[in-house]
């Protein structure tokens, strides 16, 4: 908890059990480098999700307007 604040903390840990299914025991039983090192793993695996997620939009996207563009 030396890296964060306690709000952010309990948000850290709400976030751990519910979203990704981690239990509490394991969550306060590692180190805090260690709980960071894990946030800090997840938040990029979120980021690079996201940005999956935001590619294939756009390629779904410029899919489409291409079908639209050659029935016109």
């Amino acid at each position: 908890m030396a890296y964060e604040g306690l709000a952010t903390h309990f948000k850290n840990n709400f976030s751990l059990m519910h979203h990704h299914k981690w239990g509490l025991s394991d969550i306060e039983s590692m180190m805090p480098w260690e709980r960071q090192i894990y946030i800090e793993m997840l938040t990029q695996f979120l980021k690079e999700q996201e940005q999956k997620m935001k590619d294939l939009e756009n390629e779904q996207r410029a899919q489409l307007q291409s079908m639209i563009r050659k029935k016109m």
